[in-house]
């Protein structure tokens, strides 16, 4: 172990270039902006293989209103009547939009097809549908970029422990992730098939070395600023106005109001 650890990519520069990074990636979103283009970048993996993470540092500097999170929860009874990528395709960005998918349609190709959620005709169906579904999107003009975080066994399972014993992520863990330990290798042979299937031309699935967190973030980020041709729009010019004088306002008296305890002052 204390080697594996002496390995991992120093604080310091993994600090320095992640900031690095993330300047790169507010001028790839004015870029977005500026250009009306259309991005989806999809995030997949094992459980606790370091998605979730890697998603917060791309976004930790984006506005909103232009890169949103798509995370969505196992589907209602009436999205399950749906044609299955019905649910997924509202959530697609509209022009000047970053749409990033933490987990997505491939749902059917891992979880639900290792834990039997779904029927062996309609992960079949998946198969043939997806590289179709993704070959539309990209002929419409939509930047797809899809990441598989790889993660080992053993560093899967000391990530697990230690989300046990965190009281700010024990939610992380769910008792799917830990069936996750006893399939495998069913969700291994899962994801050989998927990239058998849809690992196309138009859409490639790139591999992200993920048991160093550091190194996986800083190399997806790279990677992506690298696929995109993106280039550095000129922000509008923008100067402080003085401060008019004042024309007689009063605030009201303090006990008028509400405030909340000043509880930092008891640390």
């Amino acid at each position: 172990m204390a080697g594996k650890e002496a390995a991992r990519l120093p604080r310091k520069v993994y600090e320095t270039e992640l900031l690095r990074l993330q300047i790169e990636l507010v001028k790839l979103q004015e870029w977005v902006k500026a250009e009306g283009v259309r991005l989806v970048v999809v995030f997949e993996g094992r459980d606790a293989a370091g998605k979730g993470g890697t998603i917060q540092r791309v976004a930790e500097h984006l506005n909103p209103r232009v890169a949103r999170i798509v995370a969505l929860p196992k589907p209602t009874e009436r999205e399950r009547t749906q044609w299955y990528f019905q649910r997924y395709v509202e959530h697609l960005p509209a022009a000047g939009e970053i749409v990033l998918f933490d987990r997505s349609w491939y749902n059917r190709a891992g979880v639900e097809h290792v834990m039997g959620f779904c029927t062996k005709e309609e992960y079949q169906l998946f198969l043939r549908q997806c590289p179709i579904f993704e070959r539309m999107l990209v002929e419409d003009g939509i930047l797809v970029r899809k990441y598989w975080f790889s993660v080992s066994d053993t560093e899967q399972q000391e990530r697990f422990r230690r989300r046990l014993d965190d009281p700010v992520r024990r939610w992380k863990l769910s008792p799917m992730d830990l069936a996750s330990i006893t399939h495998w290798e069913a969700y291994s042979r899962a994801k050989d098939e998927m990239m058998v299937h849809t690992d196309i031309g138009e859409a490639p699935w790139y591999v992200v070395e993920s048991d160093d967190k550091r190194r996986a973030r800083l190399n997806m980020m790279a990677h992506l600023l690298s696929s995109v041709p993106y280039h550095e729009v000129s922000p509008p010019v923008l100067e402080l106005p003085p401060r008019p004088p004042s024309t007689g306002y009063q605030r009201p008296p303090r006990d008028l109001q509400t405030y909340v305890p000043d509880h930092a002052a008891s640390l």
